[in-house]
């Protein structure tokens, strides 16, 4: 039989979790007990945390929430988190990895009357067949994509050699004379991030909540030796800017930044140029990821697209939640 724990606080949750979603236990960045502790402190300061155990046997689920008022939840996730899901500890066989889902269900529908999760990949399917099965109204709808580069073994010049003509023309004439100077480092530093915050300031991006988080991850991954950090600079001066990390193989790119002023001069590009021969080349990586977004500069890049999907669960013993669960389906089926 399945025993459920509620958690408030991840004061109270790292004791409970001994290390087990550590860095040296969990090899996905957006499964790390670190990821969602910092994404809570930095880009949900002030709002309540909910974190879900469920256990049975040696196995464990483990579902980040975040309270958006006293009846409904959503994923502990925002625009930094490529993805979102369940997780489970212990090595679970698919039966018991159900049966978990279906029990943290069950324990969610006497408690709130509406939960939303996104972005949702792989186990999209088996959240919304056990929150339905448990009794609640589930609606499944694709939202977005995840774009992502299969190396598949090639160096750098094979890959570039098979993007668009428009791109590599591009690179090549904005690339004359050597406008720009690039750097990639792998150590943060006050400097470095000074520049970056001179970039971001500058940038088309409106100003984000969330800098602080990005100065942590940051921080974090520097200490790991997994950041990728890379500026375009003229006359010294920043003017393009990216957030990458790679570990186990995988490139993740988190921010591009660039300076307005150049818009014309195509820092940006330039500077990716660069960073996806690095990690090419240098790093070796098998798989680069774009991250959550259907921008149109990313087909230029990648080669494969992942459907994300957000899954609306309603609770029908609640009346308030009839006429949004009527709308949400509604909205799956016309798309």
């Amino acid at each position: 039989m399945a025993v459920t724990r509620e958690y408030r606080s991840f004061a109270e949750v790292r004791p409970a979790l001994a290390g087990r979603l550590d860095r040296a236990a969990t090899p996905c960045l957006f499964d790390r007990i670190d990821w969602f502790e910092s994404l809570q402190n930095h880009c949900f300061a002030g709002q309540p945390t909910y974190i879900l155990q469920v256990m049975q046997a040696d196995a464990e689920l483990w579902l980040f929430l975040l309270p958006s008022d006293a009846r409904r939840l959503s994923a502990l996730a925002n625009w930094y988190s490529f993805v979102w899901r369940p997780i489970f500890l212990g090595s679970p066989a698919p039966p018991l990895q159900t049966e978990l889902l279906e029990a943290a269900a069950r324990h969610l529908l006497s408690r709130h009357a509406q939960i939303d999760f996104y972005p949702m990949q792989d186990e999209a399917d088996r959240m919304l067949s056990a929150f339905r099965r448990a009794g609640w109204f589930a609606v499944r709808r694709p939202m977005g994509g995840r774009h992502l580069l299969n190396v598949k073994g090639r160096d750098f010049a094979s890959y570039w050699a098979q993007r668009p003509g428009r791109l590599r023309s591009q690179v090549r004439r904005k690339g004359r004379g050597h406008p720009f100077v690039m750097e990639i480092t792998g150590r943060l530093n006050d400097a470095l991030w000074t520049d970056y915050q001179h970039v971001h300031a500058r940038s088309w991006k409106d100003a984000e909540p969330g800098l602080s988080f990005l100065r942590e991850l940051a921080e974090r991954e520097s200490a790991a030796g997994t950041l990728r950090m890379g500026f375009a600079r003229r006359d010294d001066m920043p003017v393009a800017t990216q957030i990458w990390t790679v570990e186990n193989d995988i490139a993740l790119i988190h921010k591009l930044s660039h300076d307005q002023a150049f818009d014309q001069a195509s820092p940006g590009t330039l500077l990716s140029h660069a960073m996806f021969a690095h990690a090419i080349d240098t790093d070796r990586v098998s798989v680069i990821d774009y991250g959550t977004g259907d921008n149109p500069y990313k087909k230029d890049w990648m080669e494969d697209r992942a459907t994300l999907h957000r899954i609306d669960c309603f609770n029908p013993r609640h009346a308030s939640t009839w006429l949004p669960a009527a709308r949400t389906a509604i909205s799956a089926l016309v798309g």
